[in-house]
């Protein structure tokens, strides 16, 4: 298993900046300008991503960020 600190990393590198993935409104600016990926709307931001983990490599590696403590 990737380190939290790897796993950041990547994101990085796909966005092409520095965001904070636990950060809703970063996550959701990012994927749209980025990828033109728009999450579904969920209930929780958890589900969203989920939804679209087969969207792009990005949103997997978002959701595994938030789900580490």
């Amino acid at each position: 298993m990737a380190s939290k600190d790897f796993i950041l990393q990547r994101i990085h590198i796909y966005a092409g900046k520095e965001i904070d993935p636990n950060v809703d409104d970063q996550v959701v600016a990012m994927l749209k300008e980025r990828f033109e990926i728009s999450l579904p709307q969920r209930r929780s931001m958890a589900e969203s991503l989920e939804d679209a983990i087969s969207d792009h490599e990005i949103v997997n590696l978002i959701a595994q960020y938030r789900s580490m403590k």
